[in-house]
């Protein structure tokens, strides 16, 4: 695996290729509470804007309140999220999260938390049920200003293939930890929405599309794919003179 050194190298010439392809991420003009952030989490997680935005505005418009969306069947609310991946899981979490809060406070204004400092902010949003790894840290990042980096699936996916992440680590703090030293807080955002897209459109779990991906230069994974292929197609084989 890659020294330190060389990571970071990687990690910012990947930056620069992946906002050559899709552009420099620009947030919405517009803010969300620590709830709203929280619950969005759960919806982006695993996902993309693409898909995480209409789910969630559905969340908020087709409901009166978030006593509404407690009080919901998770069926509903499955519903609601169509076209995110497990919309069940995803449901079952929101009711949960918003259940727990309810029966906490009677409310569901969270914004306290944010005057705890960052990192008591952090250790209390993940005492939630359903407050994964990546929803607090996104909302760390987020509604707190903290140097924290949100780490899905997908985008593990392309650590690992990368080779920034080694094939034994599995532990989702120290491998976080890790990526915020990699990567600069003022990148942060845009590193989580550029692999994100990577991770959905050609970084693909099954059969990635390597050859057209930007980041083919840095990925050992992705030239030993290409190798392969080019192996077992016969090219590059030396035709024998007759």
């Amino acid at each position: 695996m890659a020294a330190t050194g060389n990571k970071q190298q990687v990690l910012t010439s990947a930056l620069t290729h992946l906002k050559k392809k899709y552009g420099e991420h620009s947030e919405k003009d517009e803010s969300r509470t620590v709830l709203e952030e929280m619950l969005y989490a759960m919806c982006r997680e695993g996902s993309t804007r693409e898909f995480a935005d209409p789910a969630f505005d559905r969340l908020r418009k087709n409901y009166f309140d978030w006593n509404e969306v407690r009080v919901s069947s998770e069926e509903e609310i499955a519903e609601t999220l169509d076209g995110l991946p497990d919309a069940m899981g995803r449901a079952q979490r929101i009711i949960a999260i918003l259940q727990q809060i309810f029966e906490e406070s009677f409310s569901f204004d969270l914004e306290s938390y944010a005057k705890l400092g960052v990192k008591a902010a952090a250790k209390r949003m993940s005492q939630h049920p359903g407050a994964s790894d990546f929803v607090v840290a996104w909302v760390t990042q987020k509604a707190f200003d903290g140097h924290a980096i949100p780490l899905d699936p997908p985008t593990l996916r392309v650590l690992h293939r990368l080779q920034i992440i080694g094939e034994g680590e599995n532990d989702i703090e120290s491998i976080r930890g890790t990526i915020e030293h990699l990567v600069p807080k003022a990148k942060g955002a845009n590193f989580v929405e550029l692999f994100s897209q990577l991770a959905h459109e050609i970084c693909v779990e099954v059969e990635p599309h390597c050859s057209s991906c930007p980041l083919i230069k840095e990925c050992p994974t992705g030239q030993a794919r290409l190798s392969e292929a080019k192996a077992s197609s016969g090219e590059g084989k030396k035709v024998k003179p007759r």
